[in-house]
């Protein structure tokens, strides 16, 4: 009964600070590649209890609102990437990039775009170069994206989910940090 009463108490913790959980396998020798899926609520920066995922604009990502992260790289290096979202703005067409590095309380924390072939050039900006995971919400505030490319990342060098307020835009209105991985 106490173990029972433990559990759940960590359960109840871990959704009142927003994470919902992590999955992870492991490329290392693994036949599979790499898989991981993790996802949480967000919340404003500075709140209570804080979350992975940060609102920084709560008209256009309120807190609360949920997404899932999931990404599947093959041993060969193809990866997919996979998002999920709900209680977002009904309607409303978001651009979605993985990020270089983790979020933080300032919404330029997260770098730059990962990018397969780093450059400086704009040409380079693009969804065969990116990982873009654009979306529009349904009636419901609900969306799913998934991309996928023969390449995988490269270690340390992908570490968020960046929403900005449209495709195109450079507007940053939330970001979770993602345990993205390699397969070696």
């Amino acid at each position: 009964m106490v173990a029972g009463i433990c559990a759940g108490a960590v359960v109840a913790a871990l959704l009142a600070s927003g994470g919902g959980g992590t999955g992870v396998g492991s490329g290392s020798g693994a036949p599979d590649g790499y898989w991981m899926r993790t996802d949480a609520r967000f919340a404003p920066v500075g709140a209570l209890v804080p979350s992975a995922a940060v609102t920084y604009d709560s008209k256009l990502v309120p807190a609360a609102a949920w997404i899932e992260v999931g990404q599947r790289t093959a041993v060969s290096g193809a990866t997919t990437v996979r998002l999920k979202v709900d209680g977002m703005v009904p309607g409303h067409a978001y651009g979605v990039h993985v990020h270089q590095k983790p979020c933080g309380a300032d919404p330029a924390a997260a770098g730059g775009h990962f990018q397969h072939k780093p450059s400086t050039d704009p040409a380079a900006t693009n969804a065969d170069n990116e990982v873009w995971l654009d979306f529009t919400a349904d009636e419901h505030g609900a969306a799913e994206a998934s991309a996928r490319h023969d390449w995988g990342f490269r270690q340390g060098e992908a570490s968020s989910v960046v929403i900005h307020d449209m495709p195109g835009s450079h507007t940053r209105a939330a970001c979770f940090t993602v345990p993205f991985g390699w397969a070696p």
